[in-house]
């Protein structure tokens, strides 16, 4: 697996599916304050071909696997919920703590211990995150504008987070 973070503003998303599967996809981009584009099973080659991913959600495994080819035939990086086998990527369970996200990742292989992981790391990491996240991020702002490398900026963030005992 390559972990990446892809800047939702900069690619388009749609969601193709149905029923409950859609609504979690749904919620899961609408989390990420992304707009996706709604796709139908009969959609236009043309139209898919316009997405950089595709979530598909709560179809039949058949209509699912089409749906995926012909986006996939048109270069879109495509997830189908539930069948890892039809994935380009898979989603990670998620924390958002305001601008600051952590994932976990099984590749597909272990949904439920991601989820566990993910619920382990909800009670770790709380709200205050929010905050801490801008601290470090106005220091670190001031700290590249006085020129500094970024080993000293990582250095400074690494006592901040130490003197501050965030991770204690």
């Amino acid at each position: 697996m390559l972990p990446i973070s892809v800047n939702p503003h900069m690619v388009r998303i749609g969601l193709a599916g149905t029923g409950d599967g859609l609504a979690r996809r749904r919620a899961m981009v609408a989390e990420a304050n992304v707009d996706p584009v709604s796709v139908g099973v009969e959609s236009s080659d043309a139209a898919l071909h316009c997405l950089s991913v595709l979530f598909i959600a709560g179809l039949e495994r058949a209509e699912a696997a089409e749906l995926a080819r012909r986006a996939r035939a048109g270069g879109v990086l495509v997830n189908v919920e539930d069948a890892p086998e039809l994935c380009d990527f898979h989603v990670p369970a998620v924390v958002r703590r305001g601008a600051l996200l952590l994932t976990v990742s099984t590749g597909g292989r272990a949904p439920g211990l991601a989820r566990r992981l993910r619920e382990w790391l909800q009670r770790r990491f709380g709200p205050e995150w929010d905050r801490y996240l801008e601290t470090v991020g106005d220091a670190r702002t001031g700290w590249r504008s006085e020129g500094l490398a970024p080993d000293e900026v990582s250095q400074r963030t690494r006592d901040l987070v130490e003197r501050k005992g965030w991770l204690s």
